[in-house]
């Protein structure tokens, strides 16, 4: 089975556990509610937005209620339905232009230059573990984006992926799976996990670069709280004040290069010239 059917049957697998992925608890709440900050303070004020890779339709949802025409693609078909009953649940079908299974490395559906805004959230992109294909995808987010649009790309980062290791899953740090990970980025799928491709932050934002793209923020979307889910949970649950202080924090924190290096995921937010 290849790499992008092994994707595909991990999601299906996943189903509505993926929808409410992001709303599960405090912790998982953070990437939500951090990429929502984000979007707000980049996107036009309205627009054709893509959101590539978008699964469930978590943020199709939200921009389509915040007024925005939205276009869903993702992979998995499973995760579409979902969507799709989603987005009558919250009565945007009106906003929601097309749902489409594709794969992001493949947009030629669309013109050049069709979206005021481009979304790869959550991921989809280090799903995508032959090089080549990464690179395609980022070209055709870029292509199908009109000038001066913004687009925002969120993945997962390889040195949180290590920390994960030693506070998840330390008898396993001897396997060759870690060291592989720890050397090139790459994850087979061998674990429990969809195959991966682990981004440093500084690898996703020299790809842009080349691409003449203008780097607006760097993000890490779980910031200092990274991997201290129990910690995080405890601290909204039992301290309602000191929460405050803490998002307030995040917020300062979160866009510093070495916060968003070690963040399990972060998002680039870049600017089509």
């Amino acid at each position: 089975m290849c790499f992008k059917e092994l994707v595909r049957k991990y999601y299906s697998e996943l189903g509505v556990k993926e929808w409410r992925r992001l709303v599960r608890d405090p912790y998982h709440r953070l990437e939500f509610d951090t990429t929502m900050y984000f979007l707000k303070k980049y996107l036009p004020k309205k627009g054709l937005v893509l959101d590539a890779g978008g699964g469930p339709g978590r943020y199709t949802v939200e921009l389509a209620k915040m007024g925005y025409n939205v276009v869903l693609l993702d992979l998995t078909l499973k995760l579409l339905e979902i969507a799709k009953k989603q987005i009558r649940k919250a009565r945007v079908q009106s906003r929601v232009k097309q749902i489409i299974e594709g794969s992001i490395d493949d947009l030629s559906m669309f013109e050049d230059n069709t979206f005021d805004a481009v979304l790869c959230l959550g991921g989809a992109l280090s799903h995508i573990v032959v090089e080549e294909r990464r690179e395609k995808a980022i070209d055709e987010l870029v292509r199908v984006a009109k000038k001066n649009a913004p687009i925002f790309i969120s993945v997962i980062g390889r040195l949180a992926a290590l920390i994960g290791g030693l506070v998840n899953f330390p008898e396993r740090i001897k396997l060759n799976y870690f060291q592989e990970i720890r050397d090139t980025g790459n994850y087979y799928g061998e674990y429990g996990f969809a195959p991966c491709y682990f981004y440093l932050l500084e690898e996703l934002e020299e790809s842009l670069r080349k691409r003449k793209l203008q780097i607006l923020e760097t993000v890490g979307l779980e910031g200092l709280a990274t991997w201290h889910r129990r910690e995080l949970n405890r601290l909204f649950k039992k301290y309602p004040e000191s929460w405050k202080v803490w998002w307030e924090t995040h917020l300062k924190t979160c866009t510093h290069p070495s916060v968003a290096g070690t963040s399990e995921h972060f998002m680039v937010i870049c600017r089509k010239l």
